[in-house]
């Protein structure tokens, strides 16, 4: 069968729009509570639908406060947790953790060795060289001498060894950064609170990393995929798919994070392997069904396929993603049977729904 062309779009470069979009039919009695934050240096927009404002404001009210609560325990170059960490890796010295955080690094060593390590936290001090562990990106090419004497000592979540809620590393480059992995454990977060409240109808939006609850009134939630490049095809929506209860839906691209120097794009996805920005890949959308960890898998999965490039078909496979889409680094778009299964085709041009924007996806 033929690939249907999809592409994923930037909604501009300083806010830099992941390709997940929400689309909303209509704003009747009957349309969902919003709230909107902006957390995890992007924009956070919570849907509800089928209870008073007063218990959805309430529930919202509360999911806030723990993503504002997870971003401030591991912000990555702000005082934090996983910093305080950091520091004490860098000293050659132990640190005593939350057993939230040493849940967490278990977690990330898994992912990261079922990735071939194409998924990595412990490469902090490399991203942090490259310039994007800040709020403001500046075009700057590192020394590329720095860049390979930090590749030489193979900084890896792998070298941390924890011992109930001591952690240790054998490896002084190591520094965590949770990025790419934390948006997703937040909508898996949000869910649980949303559901204790008694609340089964509700997307959850992290800078187009998305949950879907239930329905819309009895609507299934429909998100769309957009282009990376939106100035070749003059934006829009060309493809959109609906969630169904407890799906995840994120995207990697190079369109995020990134500089420009000399006419070259350089994005924030890093390939430990070489130090340097991947760059055989625009954008990776995985769609991970539901489970408990669907949101973490949906963030932290689609890192590994972005850095794979040509071989991005194998790690889907090996990871599980059966759902997925890639668009290649000269535009070329494929996905597996499964995305192409549940994609509806949508005219090309502008679209007046939101879009989910985020200035710091990682």
């Amino acid at each position: 069968m033929r690939t249907h062309l999809i592409r994923l779009f930037a909604r501009c470069a300083v806010c830099a729009a992941i390709c997940t979009a929400v689309l909303l039919a209509g704003c009747g009695p009957a349309a969902p509570w919003r709230q909107e934050s902006f957390v995890f240096g992007t924009r956070v927009e919570l849907l509800i639908a089928g209870v008073p404002e007063a218990q959805a404001r309430a529930a919202g009210n509360r999911v806030l406060a723990e993503f504002d609560r997870l971003h401030r325990t591991y912000h990555a170059w702000q005082p934090s947790e996983l910093s305080a960490l950091n520091a004490a890796i860098a000293a050659g010295q132990y640190h005593d953790v939350s057993p939230e955080l040493a849940a967490f690094i278990r977690e990330t060593q898994a992912i990261a060795a079922a990735s071939d390590y194409l998924f990595d936290p412990g490469i902090g001090r490399l991203i942090a060289l490259w310039g994007f562990q800040t709020d403001e990106i500046v075009p700057h090419l590192p020394d590329d001498s720095a860049v390979k004497t930090l590749l030489m000592q193979r900084p890896s979540i792998a070298d941390l060894h924890v011992d109930g809620q001591r952690v240790t590393s054998r490896n002084t480059a190591v520094a965590l950064d949770f990025g790419g992995y934390l948006k997703g454990v937040a909508l898996d977060r949000a869910a649980v609170i949303l559901r204790q409240a008694g609340i089964h109808d509700a997307l959850i939006n992290i800078g187009g990393n998305v949950m879907a609850l239930g329905t819309k009134n009895g609507t299934p939630w429909r998100v769309g995929i957009q282009h990376p490049r939106p100035a070749q095809v003059g934006g829009g929506v060309l493809a959109s798919l609906e969630l169904r209860d407890g799906e995840a839906i994120g995207t990697s691209g190079d369109y995020h994070r990134y500089f420009e120097v000399g006419g070259r794009r350089y994005c924030h996805l890093l390939d430990p392997r070489t130090g340097r920005p991947a760059d055989g890949t625009q954008a990776v959308t995985v769609l991970i069904a539901p489970d408990a960890a669907a949101g973490m898998r949906s963030d932290a999965l689609s890192k590994p396929l972005f850095i794979a490039g040509k071989d991005w078909l194998r790690q889907a496979q090996k990871l599980g993603v059966a759902t997925a889409l890639k668009v290649g680094a000269d535009g070329s778009v494929s996905a597996t049977p499964a995305m192409r299964a549940r994609l509806k085709m949508e005219a090309p041009g502008p679209t007046s729904e939101p879009t989910a924007a985020h200035a710091n996806p990682q």
